[in-house]
């Protein structure tokens, strides 16, 4: 009986590793999300070719936020002012870099109400995949539950171990529905 308890820890351990990476992608799919602040996270991703290496853009250069509307790119060596040129417009996040000979500026245009509303649909879209993943884990651990009670785990112990992970899914679902609010939030408020 006690094999079955330790298996019932290992789903439940495994459902809660696999629902906090799913978090964990949707805060970095947030990030992205331009919400009309300069954030130098936005060019999180944004790979320049170095030498024939691609380097992430934080190892090329100094990226910082000089003003609500402005990320500033200081390269460390200036032969990499055009790499990183190109690799921010071929990311294609919706920013055209100005490159002044030394440093290069990305200005953030104001944001229209529309593109406000297109944004916060792409928030609540990003965050309706990640409950679909949750539910998808919770309905792979409860499967697991019950071949558990085929094996002879009783069904008591099934009916807990089933709440348990409901339990962990609300919990992280709840969290969910906080990052989306805090991010509907940052994008509507002008």
């Amino acid at each position: 009986m006690s094999d079955t308890s330790g298996q019932l820890t290992l789903v439940f351990n495994d459902a809660e590793e696999h629902m906090i990476k799913a978090i964990q992608h949707l805060e970095t799919e947030l990030v992205k999300i331009r919400a009309g602040r300069a954030n130098p996270n936005m060019l999180d991703g944004i790979v320049v070719d170095y030498y024939g290496s691609p380097t992430p853009i934080n190892q090329v250069g100094n990226i910082s936020v000089s003003d609500a509307r402005t990320i500033t790119i200081q390269p460390w060596e200036k032969n990499m002012l055009q790499p990183i040129e190109r690799s921010i417009i071929n990311a294609n996040i919706g920013l055209t870099p100005q490159n002044d000979g030394n440093i290069i500026r990305l200005f953030l245009p104001p944001l229209t109400e529309e593109r406000r509303k297109e944004l916060v649909k792409r928030v609540n879209g990003e965050g309706e995949h990640t409950k679909v993943a949750i539910r998808n884990i919770r309905r792979d651990a409860i499967e697991h539950i019950k071949k558990l009670q085929k094996d002879g785990l009783s069904e008591d112990a099934a009916k807990d171990a089933e709440k348990d992970i409901q339990d962990l899914t609300n919990k992280y679902t709840a969290q969910i529905d906080k990052h989306l609010e805090a991010k509907d939030k940052e994008i509507m408020s002008v």
